[in-house]
């Protein structure tokens, strides 16, 4: 694995300043190989969109079992992601998050590097973390860091943030994992997984954040925004941060591009909710592509379980069910060091956890 100190070699500066200078040609090492073409809307075929979630009403049949969990299963089991609409979260914070977020970006160069990239490690700011010397570099940079377990963050990270930026960070991470924790029970109990084992595994768990931006590009059909890959985490909420979008998931083997509801979260099911559904639900492969002359600004947030928590089929999904185990059973921490020690590719690091014929977990 190339250290992150290599990686801040790759050109000497960001690519949000390598933008800026580029009037024509993109760098080799940004131009991708293959990229599957994204879905084409015609008269005859309609661009698909991604269900549309309403919390108010799940929260209304909360722990009866009316049409909305039944939709919701469908949702989780046939897309894997939802715009989710009335979450709760309060609007201004919402947008103060917006603002700040925009403002991280344009602070000069040398502002944000100090919370660059340090050797060996894959928190921070920067690019694409490299794992080979011919792989290809991401068009975008990004700030991600491990919000929770408050002892696990990075002291020169979320601590050393200009003082608005932190206290907003702080108020919507707070808010935003309230809703990920009703979602997690909600969408257990979807799928037939008892609550306490949802707050069990997920309260409390290993959260984090990253914020990327995605620069204009003047060939964005050579380039990505976002390798394709399936997230490492329960769930994903991810905040449109500008109006510019980007993001496109895989549904039936065709990239269908995502059109943001105005103040909807984009909801994703990660590989670990998959996993503890024991396949029912699905983990969506999703991509950025890059726009030619605008840029694009997103906040995800992941949620995991506990790092000491086994990640496996939920133990009362399968007692319920009497189904066999379709996943491996591993600690939340060596499942993380293990998806990270890889580049992203698609799900093939979720194939690697499924059970074959001749093993057990």
């Amino acid at each position: 694995m190339i250290s992150s100190k290599s990686l801040q070699k790759i050109d000497g500066k960001s690519v949000q300043e390598l933008a800026k200078e580029l009037t024509l040609h993109v760098p080799h090492r940004y131009i991708q190989d293959h990229r599957e073409p994204s879905f084409v809307s015609t008269s005859s075929s309609p661009l698909p969109s991604i269900p549309v979630v309403d919390m108010n009403d799940l929260i209304n049949v909360l722990g009866s079992d009316k049409d909305e969990f039944k939709l919701l299963r469908s949702v989780c089991q046939e897309w894997g992601i939802f715009q989710l609409v009335n979450h709760g979260v309060d609007k201004l914070l919402v947008e103060t998050m917006k603002e700040q977020v925009v403002k991280f970006f344009d602070m000069p160069v040398e502002e944000k590097l100090k919370y660059k990239l340090i050797e060996g490690d894959y928190q921070g700011y920067g690019q694409t973390i490299l794992h080979t010397q011919d792989q290809k570099v991401d068009w975008a940079d990004r700030f991600y860091m491990i919000t929770n377990p408050v002892h696990r963050r990075k002291t020169h990270l979320l601590p050393q943030f200009p003082p608005i930026l932190r206290e907003t960070m702080e108020k919507y991470l707070e808010e935003v994992q309230k809703l990920a924790m009703n979602l997690f029970g909600l969408m257990g109990e979807a799928v037939d997984i008892e609550k306490q084992e949802m707050i069990d595994v997920f309260d409390d768990g290993m959260q984090s954040v990253r914020m990327t931006y995605y620069p204009p590009c003047p060939q964005p059909d050579l380039v990505i925004g976002l390798t394709p890959h399936s997230d490492a985490a329960g769930i994903t909420i991810l905040l449109q941060v500008n109006d510019v979008e980007g993001l496109q998931v895989k549904k039936d083997g065709v990239w269908i591009p995502v059109s943001f509801l105005p103040d909807a979260f984009v909801v994703n099911v990660g590989d670990i909710l998959e996993i503890m559904s024991n396949g029912v639900y699905n983990s969506i492969e999703h991509r950025a592509t890059v726009n030619e002359v605008k840029k694009r600004i997103s906040l995800a947030m992941f949620f995991n379980p506990k790092l000491e928590a086994d990640v496996g089929p939920a133990k009362s999904l399968l007692k319920n069910t009497r189904n066999l185990p379709m996943y491996k059973t591993i600690v939340m921490e060596q499942y993380l060091k293990d998806f990270f020690s890889r580049k992203l590719n698609g799900k093939t690091f979720l194939e690697k956890m499924k059970i074959k014929n001749n093993e057990t977990s």
